[in-house]
């Protein structure tokens, strides 16, 4: 009598957890969504179970965005646009929520649906334009700008995966992953972008002279690691997250986000707390929604 009880209390427990993450992460619209995304007939960019599926739809992405977002602040010109235009600071959850959006859609839609989302945030873009704190201007629809949030992304939603992800991708598998992104890439407007591991690292390399430790990227980070909009219970979990996110880093992004470096911590103790909240996440998730 008690197993089938601690059963149901275990599903209920998971069903909640679950329901709560994904209401976070795809917003109240989510369930309908994520219906029309894998519900719909038609072709696909991507076919079912490729890497960009394998790495996208995994728990390991709540780490690899919180790692995106950091890298990222670290250009100038980015970190100008999403404190003019995005209310990244004042609506944190929109911004999660149409990002996971247009990941979704590109990653698992039918081609119709993923050409409108491009084409709906082609638009967006073309109305971010602005100038930096520096003085020099800035647009999104900037192909050189946009590679950057690319790459960073692409190496953060990688190094997440590969360190938590249930399936960690071969050397073939990882350079498929890129590639296959470089679909979505392109049709954003984004000129050259890499299209294997060894061309991701090297873009990654000649991006470093143009980014730079400044007052909005240190702030970014204060934001993402110790003031999340989170209500206090939650604050522990997520907290774990950002360690973990922040393990990841290279170190010379640390040093400019005066992120600490401890890694023997890390290695011992924040590895496995990444691992144990990834798997949480993962199990909670299953049938949320």
């Amino acid at each position: 009598m008690a197993a089938p009880i601690l059963t149901k209390a275990l599903r209920d427990v998971r069903t909640t957890i679950g329901d709560r993450l994904f209401e976070r992460v795809a917003g109240p619209e989510g369930p309908h969504r994520r219906d029309r995304i894998h519900g719909s007939a038609g072709p696909r960019w991507f076919e079912e179970g490729s890497p960009i599926q394998q790495v996208h739809g995994d728990a390991s992405m709540f780490v690899g965005g919180i790692r995106a977002l950091l890298l990222q602040s670290l250009h100038p010109l980015a970190m100008a646009g999403v404190m003019d235009h995005s209310g990244f600071q004042g609506d944190p959850w929109g911004r999660l929520q149409r990002t996971s959006y247009f990941l979704a859609v590109t990653t698992f839609g039918t081609v119709p649906d993923a050409k409108k989302m491009v084409a709906a945030v082609r638009r967006v873009h073309e109305t971010v334009v602005g100038t930096a704190p520096d003085g020099r201007p800035y647009s999104a629809s900037d192909p050189h700008l946009l590679r950057w949030v690319h790459v960073a992304e692409l190496d953060s939603f990688l190094a997440a995966h590969q360190r938590y992800g249930a399936r960690p991708l071969d050397a073939e598998g990882r350079d498929t992953y890129v590639a296959q992104a470089a679909r979505v890439a392109e049709e954003l407007g984004i000129d050259d972008p890499p299209r294997s591991e060894g061309e991701l690292r090297e873009m990654l390399r000649a991006y470093r002279p143009e980014l730079q430790s400044t007052p909005e990227a240190r702030r970014t980070a204060r934001f993402l690691i110790l003031n999340p909009p989170l209500p206090l219970p939650a604050r522990v979990p997520y907290g774990g997250l950002a360690a973990s996110a922040v393990a990841l880093m290279p170190v010379w992004a640390r040093r400019k986000l005066l992120l600490p470096y401890l890694p023997v911590t890390e290695r011992v103790v924040v590895g496995t707390v990444g691992t144990v909240l990834t798997r949480t996440i993962r199990w909670a998730l299953v049938g949320a929604g």
